[in-house]
């Protein structure tokens, strides 16, 4: 069994930065990939970032590419999300999530997900 707390999350102006970082409980970031999601109010979870452990591949969702960056720590277990340059529409819960193998941005196919961090940018 796998556990992820994310932290990190936090109120910040538009044009701000964040950091979130994922924790795991157990070794099995060898064999996963990691990626981090989020929801916003009245709308569904959706793919934000992922990275593949064994070639670090970065994956990311168009409205975010260039300005987030995903990256992960195999000593400490983490996957960190630098985001700059943050928007308003920015604002949602955002959740990582740990998969065993498939589509990085399929939602169904991540088998284990942390309980959230709320992100909020303000214009």
């Amino acid at each position: 069994q796998v556990q992820l707390v994310e932290s990190g999350g936090g109120l910040v102006q538009a044009g701000g930065s964040l950091r979130l970082s994922c924790a795991a409980s157990l070794r099995t970031f060898s064999t996963v990939a990691v990626g981090w999601f989020r929801q916003a109010p009245g709308k569904e979870r959706e793919f934000v970032a992922a990275i593949r452990w064994s070639t670090r591949s970065p994956f990311y969702t168009d409205s975010v590419r260039g300005r987030f960056t995903i990256s992960r720590d195999n000593a400490k277990n983490t996957v960190d999300l630098q985001m700059n340059n943050l928007k308003p529409e920015d604002t949602a819960v955002y959740y990582c999530a740990a998969q065993l193998g498939g589509h990085v941005y399929d939602t169904n196919q991540y088998q284990y997900w942390g309980q959230g961090t709320q992100v909020t940018v303000s214009s």
